[in-house]
Order: C-alpha cells, then structure tokens, then sequence
C-alpha cells in the first residue's frame, strides 16, 4: 500500500468513525477563533472555552479589544498559561485586524501570517473552518497520529504539512485534520498506551504492524 492510497483508506474509516467532526473551539465569528486558538497553545480546548466567555463579554468587538489594555486581557486569559505572551499577541493581532485590515480577519495564508502570534496551524485552522479553503493543521495529534499511522515521518509541523499536501485530497484534508484531534484523544492517545484493539486503523497502521 502506497502512502496515498494509506491516506485514502485512513480519511475513509475515520469519516465513518466520527462522521460529525469539528473544531472544539466555541466560536461565533472569525476573529474569535483566531482568539482562542491562540489561547490553545499549551491549554485545552475545554478551558479555552470557559475563559474566552470572559474575555468575549467584556471585549464583544475587535475594535474593544484592540483599545483594551494589554494587562487586563491578561488578567483574564492567565488560567489559559502563558498569559502575558498570550495577551500581547492577542492585543497586536486585534490592533492588526482593525488598523490595517479594516476589521476583518484576512482569508489567505500571506495575510494571515502576517498577524501577531498566528502561525501556519493557526492560519490553515481559519482557511479551512472560516473559508473553506483546503487546509492542513498540524496539531500535536495530527503529527502523533500521522507518524504512527506511516504517513509521514517528520515531527516539524511546517514539514509535516508539507508531507500531508502531496497525500491528502486537498476537499479531505481540513476534516481529516479534525478526526485525527478525535481519534487521538479517543483511542491513539499520548499520554497512555494507545488504545489499539479498538482502532479503525489498526490492520494498516505502521505502528500496529511493527
């Protein structure tokens, strides 16, 4: 089996495996989700989304809480771990977004990268969720799971995008992004022996396999 027709076979079992997959993340608008993923980084997604109702209901606008004082965002978001960093980025980007972009959050990777604190995971999280676009997010899970499964066998994240473009069905890769989150939290876990009796990948997993 080739490492497309690998990929293939892997998008197919894990859409009928978790057919409703989806960001975690609560969000009702674009620059929200830039927000909260960037709170994300070392925190969970559950505690992201305690603490950014918060931060939304005191700062309801990106012109709020670009005018907001830097120390009072992080004041809020803290619990989320890294907070003065957090809240600098989040303050520069919300500045970014209204000076320069006309209160709208961008929709090309150039543009996007170009805010303070977003990285490529970042970036293809809101092409792929906000516009649809192809995207590719390589999260902790997507880079654990991809090497365990045989796809790639890189754990730069820049590298394993890359590795994932020339595999994935550009129409398959942000949702199979997304299973990937849920099956590695479900049963191809970190923290403990995964979980591979239960697996739908199991028979051509490399890992398994070896």
């Amino acid at each position: 089996m080739t490492k497309k027709q690998l990929a293939l076979a892997a998008i197919e079992r894990l859409k009928t495996e978790y057919p409703d997959s989806g960001c975690s993340l609560d969000y009702d608008d674009a620059w929200k989700l830039l927000v909260s993923v960037r709170l994300a980084a070392q925190c969970t997604d559950a505690r992201v989304n305690v603490v950014v109702r918060d931060l939304f209901a005191k700062y309801p606008s990106i012109e709020a809480l670009a005018d907001a004082d830097v120390n009072d965002i992080e004041a809020i978001v803290h619990p989320c771990g890294l907070g003065k960093s957090k809240a600098k980025d989040i303050s520069g980007c919300m500045k970014m977004l209204k000076d320069v972009y006309d209160s709208h959050v961008p929709d090309t990777m150039e543009d996007l990268l170009k805010l303070p604190g977003v990285g490529r995971k970042s970036a293809n999280l809101i092409l792929g969720d906000i516009y649809g676009k192809p995207a590719v997010v390589t999260d902790t899970h997507c880079i654990r799971l991809c090497n365990r499964i045989g796809l790639v066998s890189e754990k730069e994240p820049k590298k394993v995008e890359m590795a994932l473009w020339k595999l994935l069905p550009p129409e398959e890769a942000n949702d199979f992004c997304h299973r990937l989150v849920d099956h590695g939290r479900a049963v191809c876990t970190a923290r403990t022996a995964p979980y591979c009796d239960r697996c739908v990948l199991a028979d051509i997993c490399k890992k398994r396999i070896l």
